[in-house]
């Protein structure tokens, strides 16, 4: 067998560091982006930068797409056209409707449908060092695992098709919780007189500590906000999770007031900044 050849279609902030990694495992690469400034820079390790979505997935064998939410995976992947027979990588967060109706439009193109969307952000990305949540039928993984192994540190296969965008809620709930949290931990600090630094000594090496808070919670007391999972994204994801548990007999109130926390910061205009940006909620009162 040869190699596999992939065609990834969105170089975004997370696209163009899965890019790198797969050229960089010797793996025959086309790219293609809506903005095609942003993928020219993927010429230099070698990816072939195509003009169009379906020049990149011509002729190759897996096809990759990472784009924003479920409008825009339908129309790159229906734009692009695989052959059938073609796996299909979905890694977009698209929550549990969505990935159910990109299944239904895999199978109705033929296609070899993988839903495998990855938890980590930009840095992992460019490190390779995502989790692929794959899912998927038994006799893809195989042809998937030169494109998995590229650009993760460990995959989890979960099941049928859709397990997998079932697990990256559950897990982006932890974590869009958890910056939620410290945004408002360290808004208290400060509101009670005191050097917000101080909450992270005080938990520093015991049982409630976590790298997490620390990355976080230094972004919004340094005011760094570049984007790694944007505002809007996190906005995105927590509605899809609200919404899920809703349609699944199941309220989470934390999670709604988490969604409600970064809509506002959307609305408060900082869409594009990293979520970490949910912390000017209340430093802009």
């Amino acid at each position: 067998m040869g190699q596999t050849t992939v065609a990834l279609l969105g170089t975004g902030a997370m696209g163009a560091g899965m890019a790198k990694n797969i050229a960089a495992a010797g793996l025959p690469l086309r790219v293609w982006n809506r903005t095609r400034a942003r993928a020219e820079p993927l010429a230099e390790v070698g990816a072939v930068v195509a003009d169009t979505a379906a020049a990149a997935a011509d002729g190759a064998d897996v096809v990759v797409t990472m784009q924003f939410d479920l409008d825009s995976v339908v129309e790159v992947i229906s734009a692009a056209a695989p052959a059938p027979g073609t796996v299909w990588i979905q890694s977009a967060t698209v929550g549990i409707d969505g990935a159910a109706q990109l299944a239904e439009l895999a199978a109705e193109r033929g296609l070899v449908y993988v839903d495998a969307p990855v938890l980590g952000t930009r840095k992992p990305a460019e490190d390779g060092t995502l989790v692929v949540l794959a899912s998927g039928p038994d006799d893809a993984h195989e042809r998937c695992a030169p494109v998995f192994d590229a650009i993760g540190s460990r995959t989890l296969w979960v099941g049928t098709a859709g397990q997998g965008s079932r697990l990256k809620l559950v897990a982006n709930l932890w974590v869009t919780t958890a910056t939620a949290a410290t945004a408002e931990v360290l808004s208290l600090a400060g509101a009670l007189g005191l050097d917000p630094s101080l909450f992270f000594r005080a938990v520093e090496g015991g049982g409630t500590d976590m790298p997490y808070i620390h990355l976080k919670g230094g972004a919004m007391l340094g005011g760094d906000f570049a984007p790694s999972f944007t505002v809007e994204g996190a906005a995105k994801d927590t509605r899809l999770i609200v919404e899920a548990a809703a349609e699944n007999g199941l309220e989470l109130p934390v999670a709604r007031a988490v969604a409600g926390q970064f809509e506002a910061s959307v609305e408060a205009g900082h869409a594009d900044l990293d979520m970490a940006a949910a912390y000017l909620n209340y430093r802009d009162k």
